[in-house]
């Protein structure tokens, strides 16, 4: 048997509906950023990135990468195994001390990244609690999805940011079955943000557990960079919080918080946790230091806000349309896979521009974007070029501007 033949017809079946994902190659430049070398021959030789999740370029904080090298050189580069086989590393007790602190919740536990503490932790509550159901917003991130997936349990979907659909669902679920309400804060693709408050008291009412995903929100918002549910003050009224170290933080991992029951229950049983080697330890002293400074310092959330609106105003002024939401990414719709990757390639080749194209399955079909994601490094320069840019292109391939 041929298999690939068989892997090559569904890859040319791809191509041909234009969702063929094609990765450029850059390489990030130490202090630098948003600039980046790029290694395409059909580009520039620098590019601006447009659509890191690096939100606030703390990956190139350079206290953050001093600690990062410090701990190079005095514990190596790995961890050595799984922490139950190597032993937990002090720097991971003190990131996970100061995550729950961030949270304020009793304990937190550390994961590779956050699609691992998603599946891990939804697949171990899902299968490890008696009957559970888990009641899953309609937009969950494909993490969730996988996790609720592989641990069996029933799932229920009510619709995107709906309290009042989650409760008729809740309402038609036996009293005594155990409940989890999954859903998220800032939900990337669209860039929207929960009715968090409704959806905790909807939750209450039915005696359900509440597992909130933050991962496009820690870093961003509240005053210590606690997200959505800090924010609006809800933080301990939520069961469990995720989140992410790989994105505002701008290091790699992922992470659950809550009792020191709830994340203990979940280090002994989760598959994800018990047997996978864990973060380097300098990676988890580096995220450390990184939520540590975020604690205190509003100059980078200030500086991003700032080039967020910018880029929104300058958008208008052109009528280049974009979806309007309340959190910090900006979505510009094509709805047009081919489209969507042709603007995509003349963006990098012509202009020095790198965003990548959002086509099926990440979004629905007809729904194609270009996602920017503009930060506090990115300059008043960087965000006039870019709508410029999408100026000349939107005009060369008639594509409909917004109505005034």
């Amino acid at each position: 048997m041929d298999f690939d033949k068989m892997f090559n017809a569904q890859l040319d079946a791809l191509k041909d509906e234009g969702n063929y994902r094609i990765f450029a190659e850059l390489e990030r430049r130490c202090g630098d950023f948003p600039k980046a070398k790029s290694h395409d021959d059909d580009a520039p030789d620098e590019v601006t990135v447009w659509c890191s999740n690096d939100y606030l370029g703390m990956g190139q904080n350079p206290v953050v990468r001093e600690r990062m090298k410090d701990v190079i050189d005095s514990c190596g580069t790995g961890a050595g195994g799984t922490r139950n086989i190597s032993g937990t590393n002090h720097h991971h007790v003190e990131l996970e001390a100061e995550l729950a602190d961030l949270h304020g919740k009793e304990d937190a536990l550390l994961f590779t990244s956050g699609y691992v503490s998603n599946w891990a932790a939804l697949s171990t509550l899902g299968s490890k609690l008696p009957d559970a159901v888990i009641l899953s917003d309609s937009l969950n991130h494909a993490s969730m999805i996988e996790g609720i997936r592989h641990s069996r349990a029933r799932k229920v979907l009510w619709n995107h940011n709906d309290p009042e659909d989650l409760d008729r669902k809740l309402a038609a679920l036996p009293a005594n079955t155990p409940k989890i309400v999954a859903f998220e804060s800032v939900y990337s693709m669209d860039g929207d943000i929960c009715p968090m408050k409704e959806i905790v008291e909807v939750a209450e009412k039915h005696g359900a557990m509440t597992y909130l995903d933050e991962v496009h929100a820690v870093g961003l918002y509240g005053e210590r960079g606690g997200g959505i549910s800090e924010r609006e003050g809800l933080a301990d009224r939520i069961t469990l919080i995720e989140g992410t170290l790989g994105k505002a933080y701008g290091c790699m991992g992922g992470y659950v918080s809550g009792s020191a029951a709830l994340c203990d229950f979940i280090r002994s049983f989760a598959s994800g946790f018990i047997f996978t080697t864990a973060l380097p330890p300098a990676v988890a002293a580096a995220a450390k230091t990184s939520i540590a400074h975020l604690k205190r310092s509003q100059i980078e959330r200030m500086q991003q806000r700032r080039q967020v609106a910018r880029l929104r105003d300058r958008l208008d002024r052109y009528g280049i349309p974009h979806m309007d939401n309340p959190s910090h990414i900006i979505p510009v719709l094509i709805k047009d896979p081919v489209k969507c990757r042709m603007l995509a390639d003349i963006l990098m080749r012509d202009y020095g521009i790198y965003v990548q194209p959002i086509n099926y399955p990440t979004v629905p079909k007809g729904t194609e974007r270009l996602r920017f994601t503009p930060g506090p490094l990115h300059s008043d320069a960087d965000i006039d070029h870019l709508v410029e840019a999408l100026n000349v292109l939107w005009k060369q391939c008639a594509i409909a501007h917004a109505v005034a």
